[in-house]
């Protein structure tokens, strides 16, 4: 389960407050979409819970592990693909995962089965052994999807993942996350695409100014009423 309670953060000294107040639950099994405007607060909700931002107040609770208390434990159960996958250049994609591997102490096995089944389904297992410099940036949003997964962890939480990919991968993304849910793991991601959303995730959140505004199934945003996600985004983002 994930657990956000009334997280806040600001920035310039308390004048901008990029979160404000959020509490949210996640159920394991769960695809949970997480929508907004541009600058609405997504990102910042995102490092914090991942432990890249600190917040002022507030709590973040992964699988039971509060991460201000135990960071370590914490961010063991979660794997973390962020908006844009600025990589280490120098070293090749296999370095790479395997640096990961160590870090999430996957067992060797293990960690060499994923790769070789992700980078096949990716069509990245010929490019693993080049500087990850040298790849576009689909590869090396490819090869932050690879990362986040060789742990296999509870606990998926990615930034705009579609991005960047072709039309294939982003069907295969889709594809992977269903199945990692389907075991009693959840995804966590935000996206602009809100068919992809409306299509995909079993529960939405929308984010507005720093709040979250909306938050439950498609249906039940809709309150009975018929329309799209797009129309429901619109009409809560502009009130």
């Amino acid at each position: 389960m994930i657990e956000l309670l009334e997280l806040t953060k600001s920035y310039n000294r308390g004048e901008i407050r990029a979160v404000d107040d959020l509490s949210l639950t996640v159920e394991r099994g769960e695809i949970y979409g997480f929508l907004g405007p541009n600058g609405a607060g997504k990102t910042t909700t995102i490092k914090l819970m991942v432990g890249i931002l600190a917040p002022d107040s507030g709590q973040v609770i992964l699988d039971g592990v509060n991460l201000a208390e135990d960071p370590l434990a914490a961010k063991l159960k979660l794997g973390y693909v962020p908006d844009n996958p600025d990589l280490y250049p120098r070293v090749t994609g296999l370095e790479y995962l395997r640096f990961l591997g160590d870090v999430y102490q996957v067992p060797h096995k293990e960690r060499t089965e994923r790769t070789e089944k992700l980078g096949e389904a990716f069509s990245l297992i010929q490019n693993l052994g080049d500087p990850i410099g040298s790849f576009s940036h689909g590869m090396r949003q490819k090869l932050a999807i690879m990362g986040a997964m060789l742990a296999a962890p509870p606990i998926l939480i990615l930034d705009e993942p579609l991005v960047g990919l072709d039309p294939k991968s982003s069907h295969l993304l889709k594809e992977i996350l269903r199945e990692h849910a389907s075991l009693g793991n959840i995804v966590f991601f935000s996206t602009h695409i809100l068919e992809v959303a409306e299509r995909f995730c079993h529960r939405l959140g929308i984010i507005n100014h720093g709040q979250l505004i909306a938050s439950g199934t498609l249906e039940e945003l809709k309150k009975g009423e018929q329309g799209t996600l797009e129309e429901i985004f619109l009409e809560v983002t502009e009130k």
